[in-house]
């Protein structure tokens, strides 16, 4: 009973902790892509670590606090929240964790046939939220272009992807060296 305690214990500050990460990459080290609303962040990759050890629903939970909140931040005069992409982000976060968990990223060795293995499973994972579920949303929930908010989508899905598979890789390859076995 202590065992499970401390475990629980554990996850719940180190989602805290995640949190509060994701949301300072996510707003305030993020980058403008071209003329867009959007921004590349590392949030993305850090959300992949965040899974791969606490699992699907701290990595979900991760995503809709910090993103929320980030939107709240960046529309502080309105603290309008962008709910259809939150909710994307949320769903994201688990799809991502579902993920690390079948492929047992840290449980044995850290090997390229997991990780290439996961950078498949995290492009689908990107396609599903942010080329359906987001746009699909942004169509049903504010009325807006389903041709446009694919092709913003398009974009997230272009730089997630590689903001994963390069610094998610890495970030799994320090982890894997220093906190696990």
């Amino acid at each position: 009973m202590m065992k499970h305690n401390v475990i629980a214990s554990h996850k719940v500050i180190g989602t805290i902790i995640s949190i509060i990460v994701f949301i300072i990459l996510f707003k305030y080290l993020a980058v403008q892509i071209g003329d867009t609303k959007d921004n590349a962040t590392l949030a993305p990759a850090w959300l992949s670590l965040v899974t791969a050890i606490f699992g699907p629903v701290s990595g979900a939970v991760t995503a809709f606090i910090g993103h929320a909140t980030s939107d709240m931040l960046t529309n502080s005069a309105t603290s309008t929240v962008w709910w259809t992409w939150t909710i994307a982000d949320s769903l994201f976060g688990l799809f991502i964790g579902l993920i690390t968990r079948r492929l047992a990223i840290f449980i044995g060795k850290l090997t390229t046939r997991k990780l290439v293995l996961f950078n498949i499973w995290q492009l689908v994972a990107n396609v599903v939220a942010w080329l359906i579920i987001a746009p699909l949303g942004d169509h049903w929930v504010y009325n807006l272009s389903l041709l446009e908010s694919m092709k913003e989508g398009g974009l997230i899905v272009v730089v997630n992807f590689l903001a994963i598979a390069i610094v998610g890789t890495i970030l799994f390859k320090i982890y894997q060296h220093y906190a696990v076995d």
